[in-house]
């Protein structure tokens, strides 16, 4: 993956060029279409995901519970916590997706701690809705 289209993504904008390059090198870029699957609840977790471009509902159950754009990123909850996942989320536009897996995703939360701290923070603020 390009490091430079990290920059435009707010989780990874304020890491220096060389942070950039090291999480280019945990992360794929994947593209999606409308009405894909991207994580089923109950499943186990195996990436993290973080958007491009393009848009995904959150779903429990039933119930669209949030909308996620640009910017948003989802699996984290299941990846820190080892359980299975707590929500669907279904690609509602096209979409670009930086991915991680879970490998690597421990990778940069064990040599990269700002950013594992941010997404840490994000996984408490979700938990207390």
């Amino acid at each position: 993956m390009d490091p430079a289209r990290l920059k435009s993504i707010p989780l990874f904008a304020s890491l220096s060029d060389a942070e950039r390059a090291k999480v280019a090198r945990w992360a794929d870029e994947v593209e999606v279409e409308e009405g894909k699957h991207l994580v089923d609840e109950g499943r186990f977790a195996y990436e993290f995901f973080v958007i491009e471009e393009g848009s995904a509902a959150v779903r429990h159950g039933d119930e669209v519970v949030a909308e996620l754009g640009p910017g948003d990123f989802f699996g984290e909850i299941a990846l820190l916590e080892h359980v299975r996942r707590t929500a669907s989320v279904v690609a509602t536009s096209p979409m670009r997706a930086v991915v991680m897996f879970g490998r690597d995703f421990r990778s940069m939360e064990n040599e990269m701690p700002a950013v594992a701290n941010s997404i840490k923070q994000a996984v408490e603020e979700r938990k207390g809705r």
